[in-house]
């Protein structure tokens, strides 16, 4: 049997497997029914892990395992495997969550929160810095950011951007309102973001603008900007710095507060 590198690959990924599980796997569903010699043979496994393969794939619920001499192993239809494969995952995420969840009210996090004030206290603030790759990595840690605004948040973003924060950050947005946070945002008005202009505007003075910065001010003390073209750039390799720096992101609030007074209010 001849499976391609690249269609095990998916496997992996998908089930979550190791490679000597989807060859043992492959093998069989290839047979339908064998031994675990068999499928040692087929799958190019040794034959003294194939026992532990699988019984690994029997707990998963991948394999039946045959009774009588010798044992043989039936594969599970496709089908039924990514069923149970759905369940269990979601079983594993709401306990790994519940387990979490446990941690907010125990000491546990209090103890964790104490080892880090400690540690701050030591940090230089010049040290406050740091790179962030990846769109995901950014937005969690923009998203942190926004959400712990006291006084005011800056953006200046890009047609896109835009409409990603309108989808990602409107709720954010929402509480910081409600806390009496000054929320302005300015990005280029288009046909493709003029709906979303209405919408964000319900939350946040909105300008529009002919500049293209990618950038997040907030309380004149933090500043998170991205240094690439998110229209030439994939998501997976966008980077973004972050710095904890008042005398920094006031000076780029102060410059912000120039170019605001220029651009056009949704308005007009």
């Amino acid at each position: 049997m001849i499976v391609k590198e690249e269609f095990l690959s998916k496997l992996r990924r998908y089930f979550c497997l190791n490679l000597y599980e989807v060859k043992i796997w492959t093998a069989l569903l290839s047979r339908g029914v064998a031994t675990a010699g068999e499928l040692s043979d087929i799958a190019n496994v040794p034959r003294s892990r194939s026992y532990d393969v699988l019984e690994s794939l029997e707990r998963k619920g991948f394999v039946i395992m045959k009774l009588g001499k010798p044992i043989k192993y039936i594969a599970v239809p496709p089908s039924e495997v990514l069923e149970r494969v759905k369940k269990n995952m979601k079983d594993e995420a709401e306990e790994r969550i519940n387990r979490l969840a446990e941690l907010k009210d125990g000491d546990v996090l209090g103890e964790l929160n104490l080892l880090h004030d400690q540690g701050i206290e030591l940090v230089e603030p010049s040290d406050l810095s740091g790179s962030l790759r990846g769109r995901h990595n950014l937005y969690g840690h923009l998203e942190l950011t926004i959400r712990n605004a006291e006084k005011s948040v800056t953006i200046m973003t890009t047609e896109q951007g835009l409409l990603r924060k309108v989808e990602g950050l409107k709720s954010v947005f929402e509480k910081l309102k409600k806390r009496g946070v000054s929320i302005r945002i300015a990005a280029p008005l288009t046909k493709d973001t003029k709906d979303a202009f209405k919408d964000i505007g319900t939350v946040a003075d909105v300008r529009a603008t002919d500049g293209k910065a990618r950038f997040c001010i907030v309380d004149s003390k933090e500043l998170i900007f991205m240094i690439l073209d998110d229209q030439e750039v994939h998501p997976t390799y966008d980077v973004g710095i972050w710095v904890n720096s008042p005398f920094f992101a006031n000076a780029m609030d102060t410059l912000f507060d120039s170019a605001w007074k220029n651009m056009r209010s949704i308005k007009q």
